[in-house]
């Protein structure tokens, strides 16, 4: 067992005397319970090891690592120091709801590993000291000898030594949509995971036939172990959002910082009681901090998430909603997501006639294994395709007709044979497989079928594979009553040729709409599949992914010889990435995320995992995907449809609209209130507004004002724009001119209402209740001007987001109990106004809204004429 320190990829390249020699192991007898015992201490159970993960309580406890909560945390200290209990009790509240939002998030993800193992558990029939027997397959070790049949699901990786007519559905591991044939003998060393023909990989299903395999690899060791490791070391990535977030969040917590201190510095200056001062400070910090703004855009993505689900998008993890709309590059699988993962045959090649054209579809019919019925179809895709096709031409079996024998389908003979007793007595052998094979029959003994003959059904046959269709020939021989099928007797018939049939997995129609939407936007589409070159690159052209250049194709070979910086060079043409392994549809998820694109990938097998976690945003498929897929993925498709992908992308655009919108209009105020606070302070006048009432403003105004934002309809053109550059900062040049201009405005309407109150003589209560009046009624002018950036609100209409007008009337209804009832009189230091006073502060929103809406009208004008100048 030395020798199994060699390249555990390499047993495809070995003779099976060589693998029995290096396995240390017999066919017939399989291993001894001692042999067992010694490697299964060394090599462990056949199980796929956990990965470690943080528990509960850490994962808890990292939703308080951020910058802006630190501050917070900081300031609820400093209130309870100086005696302020309310104030803390209510910052803590916030802090606290945001952590756990959070939590549950993330609770709610990261399950991918677990899937994957359960994926792999099964029964193994094994041989053992030369007896036959049905073991969990976690009690494999390598050097056991097993049996496969049809139906079972391969429990470990095999170098196969014995087969008939063996195949196997490997699509959850490589992509392959057809199963594959096995066949024996070695292969050479750079032979790519899915061509791997005489292996059987951990995971796998036999649809077809029988074989005998010596386990080579068990647990962590498998290729789907292998992937299993690479998923554990996907640690996901950050939303373009997070990421815009996180590093705003700490230059505003280095500014609020700075800002605090320097408020507490002045005060102390200027000989003011320390006490006051701290509490100066920490209403500057509550101020400037937007605490509404980590539940607004939870909220806001969620109600993204709901308009994506009523267009077929389930989304896992919310940030996820609005990296769709960030999305510059979708790399798609081919089979079902792009093609209606139904093989259907698209030509039957008559020879002679419409007869003959019926002789072929009932070829297709008879000599076939699968089954069709009200609950579904079973077999083999190429062979249900093949049922479908007579039953649509109206061609059933003949009543009382009997199969008597059978040579299945096999990669030496590489054809299928059926003999059938019609109710006449009459026989006759249905042949159907590969061209070449099907004409040589046809050639022989004297038959009128000539090499001219054989010449042009090769042609015709070529053309059909130029198209990347599947083609099968056909062909029947009667025989006598002595006639005794088999693969010999085959051989030997005068068969006569009827006919071809050519096949594909057709593209979706829709598909093709939706990647010329997602060009239109400015997204690349990028096709990875396990399928062959020249199939992806014709289906890749029929949906308008690719043109007919060569460029755009490359192959998991080809990845396999080049270097990162020549493959990320290739990336930026390619259009097409056929026959790729799980590590290599990673490495290139890394490889465009490296060069600054943001992407979407999309999967339904085991070997997607990897690089649906990597990708920014992974998206499984919801009807044909495996567990593991969906597990590892953002989202799910629950139909399966490209076209639910671009809807997705345009829902995402709108999500990110809303989220900015909601940005730019909560920063203004929060900068309003810190330079109220820091105006005070450097004029040594009492504070306008208390901490407390500070944080009344902003968590109630963000609930019934702000989060009205997230109900905005998408704006029209949104697909037609190109996707927002990685790199582009939430807030530009425009939007921090808007914030410093409004948070200006606030401050003088602000301010300028706590100075006249005083002048006129106002107690203090009720003069900072007019400030915080003021505050809000200038956030409900300020509001309806955010629902178009950059156009009039005229332009969308005054009344077509209806849930905003509800929250207006809503945060009405909460001022004035903030201003009238006793009970938030005592809690919030707030005395109760006059009605003139309601009246001054109404004027002083209605302005606000005004000057804003003059000064987009002026930039609008400007930025016109800016593009107008050659």
């Amino acid at each position: 067992m030395g020798e199994l320190t060699v390249r555990r990829d390499s047993f495809h390249e070995r003779a099976v005397h060589e693998v029995l020699l290096l396995m240390e192991t017999d066919v017939t007898q399989g291993l001894t319970a001692a042999q067992v015992r010694e490697r299964r201490e060394r090599f462990g159970p056949n199980v796929l090891p956990p990965n470690r993960s943080h528990g509960p309580l850490i994962r808890f406890l990292l939703q308080f690592h951020n910058p802006l909560v630190y501050v917070l945390l900081a300031a609820a200290l400093a209130t309870i120091i100086i005696g302020h209990a309310v104030d803390a009790a209510v910052i803590l509240a916030v802090v606290l709801v945001n952590a756990v939002i959070g939590f549950i998030q993330e609770w709610r993800a990261g399950r991918a590993l677990e899937a994957l193992a359960l994926a792999t558990l099964t029964e193994a029939t094994v041989i053992r000291a030369g007896v036959t027997s049905r073991l969990d397959s976690t009690d494999l070790v390598p050097g056991d000898v097993v049996l496969l049949d049809a139906g079972d699901r391969v429990p470990a990786d095999l170098r196969l030594v014995r087969m008939s007519s063996l195949r196997v559905d490997e699509s959850a591991l490589t992509g392959e949509s057809v199963p594959v044939e096995k066949v024996d003998g070695s292969l050479d060393a750079d032979t790519s995971l899915g061509d791997r023909s005489n292996m059987g990989y951990a995971s796998t299903l036999v649809v077809g036939g029988s074989g005998t395999g010596v386990v080579v690899a068990t647990g962590a060791e498998t290729e789907v172990g292998r992937i299993h490791q690479l998923v554990g070391q996907a640690e996901g990535v950050q939303t373009p959002l997070t990421r815009k977030l996180t590093r705003f969040s700490r230059w505003l917590t280095l500014a609020i910082v700075i800002l605090a201190a320097a408020t507490f510095g002045i005060g102390m200056l200027r000989q003011e009681d320390a006490s006051q001062m701290l509490l100066a400070a920490v209403a500057l910090a509550v101020s400037a901090i937007p605490e509404g703004l980590p539940a607004a855009v939870t909220i806001t993505l969620a109600i993204g998430v709901s308009r994506m689900a009523r267009r077929h998008a389930i989304i896992r993890h919310l940030p996820a909603a609005e990296t769709l709309g960030s999305t510059t590059v979708i790399c798609t699988d081919k089979t079902g997501t792009l093609t209606m993962n139904e093989m259907t045959v698209q030509t039957v090649h008559a020879w002679k006639g419409p007869s003959d054209k019926r002789e072929c579809l009932y070829a297709g019919l008879r000599c076939n294994d699968a089954s069709l019925d009200s609950d579904g179809s079973i077999g083999d895709p190429t062979e249900i395709a093949l049922l479908v096709s007579a039953g649509n031409a109206g061609v059933t079996a003949r009543e009382g007709t009997r199969r008597l024998a059978e040579v299945p389908f096999s990669s030496e003979t590489r054809l299928m044979a059926v003999l059938d007793e019609e109710p006449d007595g009459a026989r006759t052998v249905w042949i159907k497989g590969a061209v070449e094979q099907v004409l040589d029959l046809c050639l022989s003994r004297g038959s009128e079928f000539s090499e001219m003959d054989q010449a042009s059904v090769l042609g015709e046959a070529a053309e059909f594979g130029r198209q990347a269709l599947r083609v099968l020939a056909f062909a029947r021989a009667d025989v006598d009553a002595d006639f005794v099928l088999n693969e010999a007797s085959m051989m030997t018939l005068e068969a006569r040729f009827v006919g071809l049939q050519a096949m594909e997995d057709p593209p979706r129609p829709e598909a093709i709409a939706a990647v010329a939407a997602c060009h239109s936007a400015g997204i690349r589409v990028m096709m990875i599949t396990g399928d062959h070159a020249n199939t992806a690159h014709s289906i890749a052209m029929q949906i308008g992914i690719s043109d007919e250049s060569d460029d755009v194709v490359l192959t998991g070979r080809d990845m396999a010889a080049m270097d990162d910086v020549t493959l990320k060079e290739r990336l930026r043409h390619a259009r097409v990435l056929a026959r790729v392994s799980a590590a290599q549809k990673l490495r290139v998820v890394e490889l465009l995320q490296a060069q600054g694109d943001i992407v979407a990938m999309t999967g339904d097998g085991v070997n997607d995992a990897p690089a649906l976690k990597q990708a920014d945003i992974g998206i499984a498929m919801g009807l044909g995907g495996t567990e593991v897929a969906k597990e590892a993925s953002a989202m799910v498709l629950t139909d399966d449809d490209f076209a639910s992908i671009e809807s997705a992308v345009e829902e995402g655009r709108s999500v990110f609209d809303n989220l900015t919108k909601f940005i730019i209009w909560t920063l203004p105020t929060s900068l309003g209130e810190a330079l109220v606070v820091l105006t005070a302070v450097i004029l040594g006048t009492t504070l306008p507004v208390l901490p407390v009432q500070i944080l009344w403003i902003n968590m109630t105004t963000a609930v019934a004002l702000g989060l009205m934002l997230a109900f905005e309809p998408g704006e029209p053109g949104i697909m037609s724009r190109p996707p927002r550059r990685p790199d582009q900062p939430i807030m530009g040049a425009a939007v921090v001119r808007r914030i410093v201009s409004v948070g200006a405005l606030m401050l003088l309407g602000a301010f300028g209402t706590f100075e006249v109150a005083t002048l006129m003589g106002l107690p203090l209560d009720e003069a900072r209740t007019l400030v915080v009046t003021g505050f809000v009624a200038m956030e409900i002018g300020y509001l309806i001007n955010c629902r178009v950036l950059d156009r009039s609100v005229l332009t969308v209409g005054l009344w077509s987001n209806r849930p905003l007008l509800w929250g207006v009337m809503t945060m009405i209804v909460l001022q004035i109990l903030f201003v009238h009832a006793p009970f938030m009189n005592a809690v919030f230091s707030t005395a109760a106004l006059s009605w003139s006073a309601w009246l001054a502060m109404i004027a002083l929103g209605a302005a606000m809204a005004a000057i804003v809406g003059i000064e987009k009208k002026i930039s609008a004008h400007a930025s016109a004429v800016r593009a107008r100048r050659p």
